[in-house]
């Protein structure tokens, strides 16, 4: 890279427009958009599409309700013909959409462009020229009278066309290329006298594409050009005012939504910004930037997952997991405070209220997802992911002390494994660390009340692969069973806290009761039981504290005699 890249590259100028309007502008409805997936989208693909993928690409616009749908570049090959025709032939174009196909400004690619149209009940007609002064010098050879009269006599030629063709509703589009590498007073004279031949009304209008052909601004700049060609343009009354954002510099999305703001009526993009070098605009991006704002798209992705696959197998192109609103982690946090925050704000939340959820822009069951990847647990979790993915998965409400001591032994699996842990993998921690499924416990047992409010437990104890008989008096079945398992293991049993609640409904519920509590002289802990019987449940946390206490003893003597050696 250049030391001083002043002496290469030259900043784009200013338009100066000092009484810009855009920038207080507020987006309040959706633009008219036109999917170019199957034209500049198919052109840009090493392996452009077949007619089957295209097929499947096209009823797939449709069924997002796209409008306006550029179906090819028919008079660039065999194929791109043919497909226009079968649409056309097998009455594949559902009433409400017009297809659009796209020519040079060249006889004979006019002349095929029609044919391949013929019986269209609808059909917009795109010419395009290039404007840019690089253009005209190095490539074309023509001085801006030259290019005038090139735009102007192809701009005939669609009329001549289209007479020809009386039976189909004609609507002509002119893309003067290059738009934005071009002075804006040239700009304007090309379109204004294309517009001219052409004639359009308020009633008949014709589309005035202004395309970022390359994006060579700010966007902010690319705004004031679409501003002032709103205000100059002459027959502006009966113009679709239309832009085209490539993403060369990465900001497409910016560049189209505030060339809407600056007076554009409508946009033409593809599915998630395919396109030549960086891509086209994303329309995805726009319309659900415009939803999450409260305004309504006219573009339905209520099942984006199912959009994303069409699209990845015709195009042959994977889509990004951090691409905005459709990528695989775009609504997943591993960070522990942000999994905090967002576990919070579900549990604040009330069906009805609007939507403002930290690190979520937009609800992702709008776009057909579940809130199973929202929190996923890594390395970078805390007790919060961890605890959200149990409970929203294995009802489990842990009390905030448990989770705590359960996110170290999350952490000690991470810190070995290294991997993203799902929500399975924390349930085989969970019931490995609170020995879940080991045999111990209670066999049988029999509770007796008497007076004064004391019990008596009597049972069979399964521990360590014997049966032993226990008994023991409390003041309630917990303090009974904690007193008669600490004289069969010879250590006092202390409950601490008790929490308890249920899982699941109706004939299919159970209890599961998180104990925690003291094992001689071990630090407080914590054990978990599950049972359909809530009592059973208690005595299943109890054994499973016991359990932890005796491993963690073990572990402690070893280390002491590994220390002492």
């Amino acid at each position: 890279m250049l030391q001083q890249p002043s002496t290469k590259y030259r900043a784009f100028p200013p338009v100066g427009l000092k009484d810009r309007t855009w920038p207080d502008a507020v987006l309040t409805r959706a633009p008219i958009w036109l999917s170019t997936d199957l034209r500049d989208g198919n052109q840009a693909l090493v392996e452009p599409m077949d007619v089957a993928r295209k097929m499947r690409m096209f009823e797939t616009l449709v069924a997002i309700g796209f409008k306006e749908i550029e179906v090819g570049f028919p008079s660039a090959s065999q194929t791109e013909f043919d497909f226009v025709r079968k649409l056309i032939e097998e009455d594949r174009i559902p009433d409400d959409v017009t297809i659009q196909v796209l020519t040079q400004a060249r006889d004979h690619l006019i002349e095929r462009t029609f044919e391949s149209l013929r019986g269209a009940p609808r059909a917009i007609v795109h010419l395009y020229n290039a404007v840019a002064p690089v253009m005209r010098k190095v490539v074309l050879g023509l001085d801006e009278d030259g290019i005038v009269e090139l735009a102007v006599r192809h701009a005939r030629m669609f009329k001549d066309q289209a007479a020809r063709q009386p039976g189909t509703q004609w609507t002509f589009q002119y893309s003067p290329e290059m738009f934005s590498g071009t002075d804006l007073a040239f700009s304007k004279r090309v379109v204004d006298a294309v517009t001219e031949v052409w004639a359009p009304t308020p009633q008949a209008k014709c589309i005035v594409n202004l395309p970022s052909t390359v994006e060579h601004s700010t966007p902010n700049i690319f705004a004031d050009m679409i501003e002032w060609m709103h205000r100059h343009l002459a027959r502006r009354d009966a113009i679709v005012l239309s832009v085209h954002p490539h993403n060369d510099r990465g900001t497409g999305t910016a560049a189209a939504e505030f060339a809407l703001m600056a007076g554009a009526d409508r946009l033409e993009g593809c599915l998630f910004g395919n396109g030549e070098r960086t891509g086209n605009l994303d329309v995805v991006n726009v319309a659900l930037n415009l939803y999450t704002q409260g305004v309504a798209p006219g573009l339905d992705f209520s099942s984006i997952d199912e959009i994303r696959a069409t699209v990845e197998h015709c195009n042959q192109l994977p889509v990004h997991p951090r691409h905005p609103y459709v990528g695989d982690l775009v609504y997943t946090s591993f960070s522990g405070s942000h999994q905090d925050a967002i576990k919070k704000a579900f549990a604040a939340r009330k069906e009805g209220d609007f939507w403002d959820m930290p690190y979520l822009p937009i609800d992702p069951k709008d776009v057909g997802r579940s809130y199973e990847a929202v929190i996923r647990v890594n390395s970078q979790s805390g007790k919060g992911g961890i605890t959200y993915l149990l409970e929203s998965e294995y009802g489990l409400a842990l009390p905030r002390r448990l989770q705590i001591e359960f996110s170290q032994a999350v952490q000690r699996v991470m810190d070995t494994e290294g991997k993203e842990l799902t929500a399975a993998d924390l349930w085989r921690i969970f019931r490995g660390e609170y020995r879940m499924e080991t045999g111990h416990g209670l066999r049988h047992h029999v509770v007796e009340a008497f007076d004064g409010g004391i019990v008596s437990l009597r049972g069979d104890l399964a521990w360590n692969g014997e049966v032993h008989a226990i008994e023991g008096r409390g003041n309630g079945p917990i303090d009974a069973f904690s007193r008669a398992l600490g004289q069969a293991i010879g250590r006092a049993i202390r409950v601490v806290d008790y929490h308890q609640h249920a899982i699941g409904g109706g004939a299919d519920a159970r209890s599961v009761a998180y104990v925690e509590m003291r094992v001689g002289d071990s630090q407080t802990l914590f054990g978990v039981g599950i049972d359909a019987d809530t009592t059973a449940a208690a005595f299943r946390a109890i054994v499973s504290g016991v359990q932890r206490a005796e491993a963690g003893a073990a572990q402690s003597q070893v280390a002491e005699e590994t220390a002492a050696a």
